[in-house]
């Protein structure tokens, strides 16, 4: 079409045809920044709503209606801050430019959301934690859109992709880790006599904050972009949405990312109820989320060579699998007669989901990075943050659904914060919790196995992608 023919006589320079090994100083810096945005995610995900309810005692059904509102303005962000980053021209590049632009507003806004005024009513609480949670997911858009974005730039080799955001997830999971004992010791601090968890949390979010701006920087000033894949986007946001809708491998990836997060964010949003409500033994929250953690980190090594042996697309759907099946076993939890019981339940049921975890934190965005290709061999453009805003934009809608339906499903089903629940209470979150992302992570699964851009397709479509590269230098230089 006139697109592609428009890219195909463009004056834009071409270096590194083709690119391949991405050198570790490279990885280490991009994968760095994902240390602070994964302790903040893990934080908000898991800790807010139950230091909403528990700590600020602001109603559970409250809290899911602002997560939802803030998944409403989401559809209109995550989608600006993609296109306008795919068109941005500066000195910095397209992608860095965004990612040190978000320093300072992710600073204000998670500071926000753990320092609310201490004089405010409740009223005047859950107005401040609405505005605190809307921008700072706002701000975290600016900066997750084109750090993935740029990831999918740095290399376009199949394999290689996978090695990088494997060490993105590495890194990530490793910054969830670390917030884990920011929550074991903010839930210890509810326990206690005289406990101030509101001044403890403020002082953790403080130095979140200043760790997050130090490690941007550094990955801003470290990592070099792609010149050839600059001004490569012509069309309206409109236009560039509609691309990838009518991307076939695009459109069912988006389906498969909705259902497998609106699973995934059940158990963000119910983990610390369950082990407090269900298992009884609420201290033990982090080290539950540390026996998923770190299997989650520690098995990316492993599914590299698997991926490689077998597939990305086989090895994914079987980390799909395994995942529903850890949680669909967290059904069993009320129904077992003690502490002890519940906590070896859970552990190991958590262990193997993080397995799980691990292989779709590496192998889901390189998957991701492939579809784009196939989008610039369709229309010439490279609009990277297009495609990782749709895909940003379906996970918080996940997250956003699930939280709502998890605080009226708390709330009607007769939740009381700090008391003993009833047996109803209990298995309205194990249900949510474990039977729910089983149902999920199956059903996606079975979608995906119809997913057809394997290697043997995507090799075809990057030597055709190469050899007008290769046409296009030739053709600068004779000019």
């Amino acid at each position: 079409g006139n697109r592609q023919e428009s890219y195909m006589t463009s004056s834009t320079p071409i270096s590194n045809l083709p690119s391949h090994k991405v050198s570790w100083s490279t990885t280490f810096a991009f994968g760095a920044p994902a240390v602070g945005a994964g302790y903040m995610y893990l934080l908000l995900s898991l800790y807010v709503m139950k230091f909403s309810t528990d700590v600020l005692l602001i109603a559970p059904g409250v809290m899911g209606a602002i997560y939802s509102l803030s998944r409403i303005w989401d559809a209109i962000s995550d989608p600006l801050v993609g296109y306008f980053s795919d068109r941005t021209s500066s000195r910095l590049g397209r992608r860095r430019t965004w990612i040190l632009a978000s320093c300072l507003p992710i600073s204000l806004g998670f500071y926000m959301v753990f320092a609310p005024p201490m004089f405010f009513d409740t009223a005047a609480l859950t107005l401040w934690m609405a505005v605190a949670i809307i921008f700072f997911y706002s701000a975290m858009t600016l900066f997750f859109v084109p750090h993935m974005a740029l990831g999918a730039e740095l290399t376009t080799d199949y394999h290689e992709r996978s090695r990088l955001f494997g060490m993105r997830h590495l890194f990530y999971t490793i910054g969830s880790i670390i917030s884990l004992g920011t929550m074991y010791f903010l839930i210890t601090e509810e326990f206690k006599p005289n406990g101030d968890v509101r001044a403890l949390a403020e002082d953790y979010a403080l130095i979140a904050v200043l760790v997050m701006s130090v490690l941007v920087i550094y990955a801003v000033t470290q990592l070099r972009e792609r010149p050839e894949f600059q001004n490569r986007v012509q069309g309206s946001p409109i236009q560039a949405f509609r691309d990838i809708w009518d991307n076939p491998h695009a459109r069912l990836l988006i389906v498969v990312t909705f259902i497998e997060h609106v699973g995934s964010a059940a158990i963000a949003a119910l983990t610390l109820y369950v082990t407090q409500y269900v298992v009884g033994a609420p201290t033990w929250a982090p080290l539950v989320i540390l026996a998923y953690m770190v299997p989650s980190s520690l098995s990316v090594p492993l599914w590299l060579p698997l991926s490689k042996r077998f597939g990305k697309i086989r090895v994914w759907i079987f980390g799909m699998l395994l995942t529903g099946v850890s949680f669909g076993g967290m059904f069993f939890l009320p129904f077992l007669d003690t502490v002890g019981e519940r906590l070896w339940l859970i552990m190991i049921m958590a262990a193997f989901a993080g397995l799980a975890a691990g292989c779709g934190g590496t192998i889901g965005p390189s998957v991701q990075g492939d579809v784009i290709d196939y989008d610039e061999h369709i229309t010439g453009e490279r609009k990277e943050g297009s495609y990782f805003a749709a895909w940003n934009f379906v996970y918080k809608s996940a997250l956003g659904i699930m939280l709502l339906m998890t605080g009226f499903a708390l709330e009607f089903s007769g939740f009381v914060p700090n008391q003993e629940q009833t047996m109803e209470v209990q298995l309205v979150m194990v249900g949510l919790y474990g039977v729910f992302p089983l149902v999920c992570y199956v059903v996606g699964a079975i979608l995906f196995s119809r997913f057809k851009l394997d290697e043997k397709a995507y090799q075809k479509i990057r030597a055709d992608l190469d050899e007008r590269a290769q046409l296009q230098a030739v053709e600068n230089v004779q000019c």
